[in-house]
């Protein structure tokens, strides 16, 4: 299966995307993750991405279209995965077709996990991080055993920037404005199946399971 997982940000699309590789073998694509690689192995695509971000710009479309190519089709065909949160645009979703047509291949569906966005911006206003080992805590769901301190080292917990309610709202907006159409784009073509991941993880599985199984 070839599927792509969309939702607006803190939604879970990496939370999910990860079980998929875990419990059915599929291969998690996250778009961040091969930008890493990219940059850490000093690519001539991972280069030119590099000097984007250094300059606080958002890689083109070409750029993340051609890792992307790299990925699916470079050493070998990948049959089983999940796009973890791209395409983000109309531009990506048409790129990303016109790869398909190159290659003479197919997505075979998209899942939307959608949430109301008031019960995000709560969720992720409640996230705190430890500065020591990078663990990830919720005030609401996922609660230290003490206040302000790490279960796994002891190390302070905080709140990270993007973490932080107005920055949240501004994330959201531009999700709205930039991602919706190609939900649009995604449910003309008859490929999109929607999911209520507001539930707990092991609940919000089980939904995209049985949405796969439409496809």
């Amino acid at each position: 299966m070839k599927i792509v997982l969309i939702g607006p940000p803190g939604v879970g699309k990496g939370t999910q995307a990860q079980r998929l590789q875990t419990e059915l073998g599929w291969q998690q694509i996250s778009t961040g993750d091969l930008l890493r690689a990219a940059i850490k192995a000093k690519t001539a695509l991972g280069a030119l991405a590099e000097a984007y971000l250094a300059q606080g710009a958002l890689v083109p479309d070409d750029i993340m279209l051609s890792l992307i190519e790299q990925t699916l089709y470079g050493d070998k065909h990948l049959k089983d995965y999940v796009l973890d949160g791209f395409p983000r645009t109309i531009p990506q979703a048409e790129g990303l077709d016109a790869l398909y047509q190159k290659y003479h291949d197919s997505l075979d569906g998209v899942v939307l996990l959608d949430a109301p966005h008031e019960k995000i911006a709560e969720r992720l206003a409640a996230r705190r991080s430890c500065r020591q080992c990078g663990a990830i805590f919720n005030l609401i769901t996922n609660p230290p055993r003490v206040e302000g301190i790490c279960d796994f080292c002891g190390g302070e917990l905080f709140q990270r920037d993007d973490d932080k309610l107005e920055v949240i709202q501004k994330r959201l907006a531009v999700y709205h404005r930039q991602t919706e159409p190609v939900i649009n784009y995604y449910s003309a073509a008859g490929l999109l199946r929607k999911v209520n991941a507001w539930g707990t993880p092991a609940e919000v599985f089980n939904l995209i399971k049985n949405a796969l199984g439409g496809f």
